[in-house]
C-alpha cells in the first residue's frame, strides 16, 4: 500500500521501549482480547478482559483484533500528541511505527471526509505504542493481548512486535495485513463514536452468554467491514496483492480457524469474531462498496 507521500499523524504518542509503563489495576477496556468467550475453556480459568494472559502461539493468535466490546463504556478524551519523556518524541521512529502512523493518517482523513458528508465532525482516535508493557485509560497493555481499542480513552493500543507475530505465527504476511489491524480497531472506534458500541453493551447486560457472543461478533464484522470501507475510500493506493493479504489475514483470525489452530472442534455458539467465511465476506463487502451504511452487520439475516 503505497503511503510514503502522507505524513504521519499527530494523533500519536510513544510510551517508551524496554518495557516501560505502569500498572495501575483499571478494569475494563482490553479490545478483541474480549475475543473469546471460549478462551477460558482453553486456559481452564475465567478471565478479564483487562488481565487475559495468553498460552503459546495459538493463544496469541486468539487475541488479535481486540475490541473490548463486552466492557465498552462511552469515553471522553483522546486525541492529541503526546509524548511520555521530556526528550524528543520517539513515536513514528521505526519503519513499522511510520507505517503504523501513515495509515492513522489516511483514516484520519478518510473518516473525516465521510463524516463531514453525513453533517458531522470525525474525532480522530490516538495510537499509543508500548513495548511489551503498557498502560491505557482501560487497565494494562500487555503485547500478548494483541492490539486493542479502550473506549475509556478512545484510544488504540499496538505492540508492533504482533505485527511480526501475525507473520509468523498466523501466516498473514504483508504491509496491507498491518494496515488492516489498524483499520479495524479503528473501526470499533468509529462504533464508539456513532453510539453503536454503547447500545450493544446494554443489549449484551440482559442477554445470556450465547446471544452475547452473537452481538460481539456482529460488531466485529462490523469493524471489518469499516476496515474495507477504508480500503475502498483509498483504492488509488493500493496495489497488487494487497486484497489477497487482507482476505488472508481476516482468514487467519476467524473463530473457526483459531479453535481448530488451538486443537479444539469449532462451536459457533462461543464464536466472539465470526467464522474465517464471515470475516472475509465483510471485509470484502466494505472494498467493493465503500459506503459505511452497508455495514449494518445488525440487521435481521446480515449474519
Amino acid at each position: 500500500m503505497r503511503l510514503d507521500d502522507l505524513d504521519p499523524s499527530k494523533n500519536v504518542r510513544d510510551q517508551g521501549r524496554g518495557g516501560g509503563g505502569s500498572f495501575g489495576g483499571g478494569s475494563g477496556g482490553g479490545g478483541l482480547g474480549l475475543l473469546l468467550g471460549f478462551l477460558p475453556m482453553l486456559l481452564g480459568r475465567k478471565m478479564g478482559c483487562g488481565t487475559i494472559l495468553l498460552i503459546g502461539g495459538a493463544a496469541l493468535a486468539f487475541m488479535y483484533f481486540s475490541s473490548g466490546s463486552l466492557q465498552l463504556a462511552d469515553g471522553a478524551g483522546g486525541g492529541g500528541f503526546q509524548s511520555e519523556s521530556s526528550g524528543a518524541n520517539v513515536a513514528c521512529d521505526t519503519a513499522e511505527e511510520r507505517f503504523a502512523c501513515q495509515v492513522l493518517a489516511s483514516t484520519e482523513q478518510t473518516w473525516s471526509k465521510l463524516f463531514q458528508a453525513n453533517g458531522e465532525t470525525y474525532r480522530p482516535t490516538t495510537l499509543t505504542f508500548y513495548d511489551q508493557s503498557g498502560q491505557s485509560g482501560c487497565g494494562a497493555a500487555q503485547a500478548a493481548m494483541g492490539p486493542f481499542y479502550c473506549p475509556a480513552d478512545q484510544g488504540v493500543y499496538l505492540d508492533t512486535s504482533f505485527f511480526r507475530e501475525m507473520a509468523t505465527r498466523m501466516g498473514a504476511k504483508g504491509d496491507f495485513a498491518q494496515a488492516y489491524v489498524i483499520a479495524h480497531e479503528v473501526g470499533h472506534h468509529i462504533q464508539n463514536l456513532t453510539g453503536v458500541a454503547a447500545q450493544v453493551r446494554k443489549a449484551q447486560g440482559s442477554a445470556s452468554k450465547a446471544e452475547g457472543n452473537a452481538l460481539q461478533v456482529r460488531m466485529e464484522l462490523q469493524a471489518d467491514c469499516y476496515a474495507g470501507v477504508w480500503a475502498a475510500q483509498n483504492a488509488d493506493r493500493m496495489e497488487p496483492g494487497d486484497v489477497e493479504e487482507g482476505l488472508n489475514a481476516a482468514h487467519a483470525i476467524g473463530d473457526d480457524t483459531l479453535m481448530r489452530g488451538a486443537g479444539q472442534q469449532p462451536v459457533e455458539s462461543m464464536f466472539t469474531h465470526g467464522s474465517s467465511e464471515q470475516r472475509m465476506a465483510w471485509l470484502r463487502k466494505g472494498m467493493q462498496t465503500g459506503d459505511p451504511s452497508s455495514c449494518d452487520t445488525f440487521a435481521a439475516g446480515a449474519v
